[in-house]
Formats: C-alpha cells, sequence, structure tokens
C-alpha cells in the first residue's frame, strides 16, 4: 500500500512540486521541487499514550473534539519534537485526563499503514483517582472490563490496545504487542 503525499508546494520557495522517484539514488517518489530541487520526505505520524490503570480498571476519556466526538480512547495524541516517545505519552495523558501516573513499559507498538502513523501505548499506574481534564475531553473516568463501553470506543487501536491489556491482566504478565492494522 501507498501512501499517497498531500504535498503540493516547496516549503522553501513555494514552487508547485512535482511527485518523481529523485535522481539521488532513491527509489520512491518523493515531492520535487523543480525550481530549486529540494527534496520533500514524509514519514509516519507518531501518536503516543497510555493505559492508565488503576487497582482492576482502566482510564477513558470521553472526547470532545473530531475526530470521534463523544467516543470513549485512551489518553494519547501526537508525539512533539523534542520529546521522546514515553514523554509524550506521559504529556498526553496529563492534557486529556490530568492524571498522576507512574510510567511502566511500552505495551502496545502498532502501524496503522492507511493513514501513514505508528501508535505507542505505555502502561501506566495510577497515583490518584482524581483527575482534572482538559479541553479535549468531556469526562476522564475508570472503568473495569466488563463495564467499558465497547461500542462507543473512538479508535480500532485503541479497542485493539484495551483487548490485549485485558487479556494480559488475566494472563498475570504484561507482554510487548506489536501488530499492524491494515
Amino acid at each position: 500500500m501507498e501512501f499517497r503525499s498531500a504535498i503540493k508546494h516547496c516549503r522553501n520557495c513555494g514552487t508547485a512540486v512535482t511527485y518523481r522517484v529523485p535522481d539521488d539514488g532513491d527509489t520512491r517518489q518523493r515531492a520535487v521541487c523543480p525550481r530549486c530541487h529540494t527534496i520533500h520526505y514524509e514519514n509516519p505520524l507518531n501518536v503516543v499514550g497510555t493505559v492508565p490503570w488503576w487497582n482492576d480498571k482502566v482510564l477513558l476519556c470521553k472526547r470532545n473534539i473530531e475526530p470521534r466526538w463523544g467516543k470513549w480512547t485512551l489518553p494519547a495524541g501526537f508525539m512533539e519534537l523534542a520529546e521522546t516517545t514515553a514523554e509524550g505519552a506521559a504529556r498526553e495523558t496529563d492534557e486529556e485526563a490530568g492524571a498522576h501516573i507512574e510510567m511502566q513499559d511500552l505495551f502496545t507498538l502498532i502501524n496503522v499503514q492507511r493513514v501513514g502513523q505508528v501508535h505507542f501505548f505505555y502502561r501506566a499506574r495510577l497515583l490518584s483517582e482524581a483527575f482534572d481534564p482538559g479541553h479535549e475531553t468531556i469526562e476522564a473516568r475508570l472503568f473495569a472490563e466488563d463495564d467499558i463501553p465497547w461500542d462507543e470506543i473512538a479508535f480500532h487501536t485503541v479497542r485493539e490496545t484495551l483487548q490485549r491489556y485485558f487479556a494480559d491482566r488475566r494472563r498475570g504478565q504484561f507482554g510487548l504487542h506489536h501488530f499492524d492494522i491494515r
């Protein structure tokens, strides 16, 4: 599957780009400026988040933004420059849920090729049951597995991560889960 770029103009000089394989030995089509010869590379966006847990429950956030306004999700968002995946996941958890956490191991790494994203979810131990959701969240609430509104989960990556989390919890051992969503 090839992800089609949205670059239309050169970031350096503003000229309309053309798509072609550059003359530098590259093997993929890139956005190339015919005027200044700048090659524009596009790489996947990283989405970082946590599975915040308290005893037998996980913290979910009800989205106050599109896409999927009003649906439930794990606290997550796009990684910023100059931060690690774990730092970004902790920041997103604070911004969306106002939750105090202790970061744990990377739990899921999910390739979502059709949208050019890679999702990273870390387990995170909640340090309290007090939450102070930010403007992107209508409500932050703890759910036991049987109480999760599965039909109201915002994203496939979140559903898959939650299913693996509860399966590992039942086994009494957490591992790293790496998979693709096509």
